[in-house]
């Protein structure tokens, strides 16, 4: 697997900005992460940071805790003691049966609805008011005697003080019910869970003969009400028996169908006699349309007696012609009479044949009238048979509901002795399992309970407190702060310095009042020295977010560093506005950058040298009216690059940049810069931001220096890098520095 690029790790560690410098942080795991890859640091906290947060602030949480745990304490021990007893018992899922009598209200336990609604039931306010109504007497009072209360003009009633204290609980896959009841009372309260088991067997019992009762009552009023239904039913039945004359009703429907019946058989018989009439008629015609001598060819005209003489008398005639033809000529008068005869023979047959066809249209003629007459009795005889049973339908339903009425009426009195005879008899949905007795030992208040829910409410809510000051709390602390928020790897940190006046801080690493600190910025010097980068960068620029933190204090004491490695360097005040370093080496601030920049000094007549052979100081030279003129001018960058030829560490101290933008003014003509914190006193957004303009210009920027740790809580946040044993270690090395040996 390749090894991935340390540029583009730390790259995205430092706000993945192209000119932000590859350099990992001062150190490895503080504040309990690690670097993930070369350059590249984790960005989540892990458990360790958590357990520093909570270290850091423990008081918070040890007084939450004793808060708590103490409130647990008062109350657990100022309650009154109670006790509680449970009485339970089994609800039957359906009721006894005595009788073979369904029950007016069915109290069957079919489901878990079911069962719930007898949990509700005991559970009702009226329920114990019933319960309420048993206390009397010196029961009474001494049930309400704990519950009086000084000053109370109301106080409360024994019904109100049963619906506090009592408990229904139904017991998981079972049909037992437990009712529970505490007071302070042992007796009382065994006394009263009884009492409801009581009452719910009492309350079921009277409200089923209740029901009953109202029953009966309710069936009584249906079967007065169906006894008239039932008279008006039978009187409207006979009077419609009276007006549609149906006294004989299955008798007449007998002789109606036999009519029908026999009209039928008429109308088919006229039909069939139609059809053949209608038959002969239509030949007859189609004949005579040929001609008349062709209804002869018709069987039932040739089959009559009249017209079967006439062609045989035809027919001998012309055989007589043909044999007289043979002895006579036509003009013969023989021929002639015998002609005569036949002419007139076959007149007689053409009237005959009119005549059979002129009785064969008058038999169709009969039998049309005839058809039409069967059929219109046979539809008049249908008219009445529908008629019939148009008014048969509506007796067999008035019949019918007759019957019903009565039928409804009969059940209807004998659902009412029964359950008359059933609500006399006493029967119960529930029994008894276990009645209460007086508890042992008291219910509440419960010491171990409330004593561990106080011990955990105190570590959760002490913990939870400590959580929301961290969070509350953004000033840049931990190594996380610095790396994984603001983006800057962490190349140094300084032990905060107290009981010391400026000048004596700006050069402790020379004087080592101060080995712990002497030797942090020779931690930061090496760490410089680890990369090409920053141990080849010639100017360097310091700067912080905001005013005081202690920028000034690193630039000095870094300059005094190189410087006491033999490096030749210069420290250059660019804070034009609020001038620092000439303080810090006790030095006049007569000339300095200004002068160099408007042309009036030269270097060499700026340059203050110190009590440090290599060491050289360059001051503001007053203060500036117009700082990033100065800063902008050409002549700047000459005095930069002429620097550059004097001396191997160019260290420059700027103002902030949350307050002003002069670093970033300067920082292209420098080769790197270093970015100072105040431990607990920057807000993490606005470092972060101050670092993002940083980061933006392209320079590297080779990390920030945490200043001011507080030794104290330096435990919480770099247990690895500063330890009791180490601050032995420092006061051992300052008394062997003492030591005439030396």
């Amino acid at each position: 697997m390749s090894q991935p690029d340390p540029t583009s790790q730390h790259d995205k560690s430092a706000g993945s900005h192209p000119g932000s410098y590859p350099y990992t942080y001062y150190g490895t795991g503080y504040g309990g992460y690690s670097t993930v890859g070369y350059g590249e640091t984790a960005v989540q906290r892990g458990v360790q940071d958590y357990v520093l947060i909570l270290r850091e602030r423990v008081w918070y949480i040890v007084v939450v805790f004793l808060l708590i745990f103490s409130s647990s304490l008062v109350y657990t021990y100022s309650q009154t003691k109670t006790y509680l007893s449970s009485a339970s018992i089994q609800i039957f899922r359906r009721d006894a049966m005595v009788m073979q009598v369904q029950s007016v209200v069915d109290n069957d336990i079919r489901s878990a609805e079911d069962l719930n609604t007898q949990v509700k039931i005991l559970e009702s306010v009226s329920l114990v008011q019933h319960v309420a109504d048993r206390l009397t007497g010196e029961e009474l009072k001494s049930f309400l005697e704990p519950y009086k209360k000084l000053g109370d003009s109301e106080p409360l009633s024994a019904a109100e003080i049963i619906l506090k204290e009592r408990k229904i609980v139904s017991i998981r896959l079972s049909l037992i019910i437990q009712v529970q009841y505490t007071h302070p009372d042992k007796y009382l309260a065994a006394r009263v869970a009884n009492l409801f088991i009581d009452e719910y067997i009492a309350y079921n019992s009277r409200l089923r003969t209740e029901d009953a009762m109202r029953a009966v009552d309710d069936l009584k009023i249906r079967a007065d009400q169906q006894k008239k239904k039932l008279e008006e039913l039978a009187f409207t039945l006979q009077s419609y028996r009276e007006k549609n004359n149906l006294v004989s009703l299955d008798q007449r429907k007998d002789i109606v169908t036999e009519k029908l019946k026999t009209f039928n058989l008429q109308v088919a018989q006229t039909n069939a006699y139609l059809k053949e009439k209608e038959i002969r008629w239509r030949q007859v015609q189609e004949h005579r349309a040929l001609g008349t001598a062709q209804l002869a060819e018709l069987p039932f005209i040739a089959a009559l007696p009249l017209i079967g003489q006439l062609q045989q008398q035809v027919a001998t005639q012309k055989i007589s012609i043909a044999q007289m033809r043979e002895h006579y000529r036509d003009r013969h008068p023989k021929m002639i009479e015998a002609a005569n005869n036949l002419a007139q023979t076959e007149r007689e047959l053409g009237k005959a044949l009119e005549a059979a066809a002129t009785n064969v249209e008058s038999d169709y003629q009969n039998a049309l009238r005839n058809d039409a007459g069967a059929r219109a009795s046979l539809a008049q005889q249908e008219k009445e048979s529908l008629e019939l049973d148009r008014a048969a339908v509506e007796y067999t339903n008035m019949e019918r509901d007759l019957r019903i009425s009565e039928q409804l009426l009969q059940n209807t009195l004998a659902r009412m002795k029964e359950t008359s005879m059933s609500s006399s008899i006493d029967t119960k949905s529930a029994r008894i399992v276990d009645k209460a007795s007086p508890a042992l030992k008291p219910y509440s208040p419960n010491v171990p309970l409330n004593l561990s829910v106080g011990l955990l409410s105190g570590l959760v809510l002490g913990i939870s407190f400590g959580f929301f000051v961290a969070y509350i709390d953004d000033r840049v602390k931990s190594s996380f702060d610095i790396e994984a928020v603001i983006g800057l790897p962490l190349v140094g940190i300084i032990p905060e310095i107290k009981r010391m006046e400026q000048p004596d801080k700006a050069q402790i690493v020379a004087t080592a009042q101060d080995k712990q600190v002497a030797e942090a910025f020779l931690t930061l010097h090496s760490a410089l020295r680890l990369k090409d980068e920053s141990k080849n960068a010639q100017a360097l620029l310091v700067t912080s977010t905001i005013p005081g933190e202690g920028k000034s204090f690193v630039t000095t004491n870094l300059a005094l560093t190189f410087a006491s490695h033999g490096e030749r360097v210069v420290v250059v005040d660019c804070d034009l506005r609020k001038p620092n370093i000439h303080k810090s080496f006790r030095i006049e601030n007569l000339k300095g950058v200004i002068d160099l920049c408007a042309g009036t000094a030269t270097i060499d007549d700026v340059v203050v040298h110190s009590d440090y052979p290599t060491l050289d100081i360059i001051a503001a030279g007053g203060r500036a009216k117009n700082p990033t003129q100065i800063l902008n001018s050409k002549r700047f960058e000459i005095m930069i690059s002429e620097l550059r030829k004097r001396y191997d560490r160019i260290l420059i101290d700027t103002p902030p940049l949350a307050a002003v933008s002069d670093a970033l003014i300067i920082l292209p003509l420098l080769d790197g810069s270093v970015f100072s914190i105040y431990f607990n006193r920057v807000r993490r957004k606005a470092a972060q931001f101050a670092a993002r303009r940083l980061l933006e210009v392209n320079v590297p920027c080779f990390g920030a220096v945490l200043n001011g740790l507080n030794l104290a809580v330096s435990g919480y946040y770099y247990a690895q890098y500063y330890d009791r044993s180490y601050k032995d270690y420092y006061v051992e090395m300052a008394q062997d520095d003492a030591s005439p040996d030396r």
